[in-house]
């Protein structure tokens, strides 16, 4: 049997904070979602001039992530690759870039979903916030 780290609540709170400086030192209005390996939303900000549709985005962006172990834009590149079937997988809802798992010692322990500007950017902000918490 393994060990395995989990989020505690004060990790939740660092990524969101240093997601939020960054997302606030670029000017982009967005929403920000942090979820456990299971994708059971932990934390959901959404910062002022962000869109409606952002805070239902981002969090299916992290749910993805954390359940494929990967990021989000991996299942992007398939669906443009053309394997369009993909899009029938169960559980699966976020397939746009902007989910970043969480991984410590070789473990996903839950993922940062951003939404609100372009693809690469929400992933810039999920992955400034994972570095919060040296990861």
């Amino acid at each position: 049997m393994k060990t395995k780290a989990v989020l505690e609540l004060a990790d939740v709170k660092a990524i969101a904070a240093a997601a939020e400086a960054e997302a606030v030192k670029n000017n982009w209005a967005v929403s920000i979602a942090i979820v456990d390996d299971g994708g059971h939303l932990l934390w959901l900000q959404r910062l002022d001039g962000a869109a409606a549709l952002t805070s239902h985005i981002a969090p299916a962006k992290a749910h993805t992530s954390a359940l494929g172990r990967r990021e989000s834009k991996a299942y992007e590149d398939i669906v443009n690759g053309g394997r369009t079937a993909y899009l029938s997988v169960p559980e699966i809802q976020g397939l746009l870039e902007g989910g970043v798992p969480i991984v410590k010692d070789g473990h996903c322990i839950g993922a940062v979903g951003v939404s609100g500007v372009k693809s690469t950017e929400d992933a810039q902000i999920a992955k400034a916030g994972i570095a919060a918490i040296g990861l």
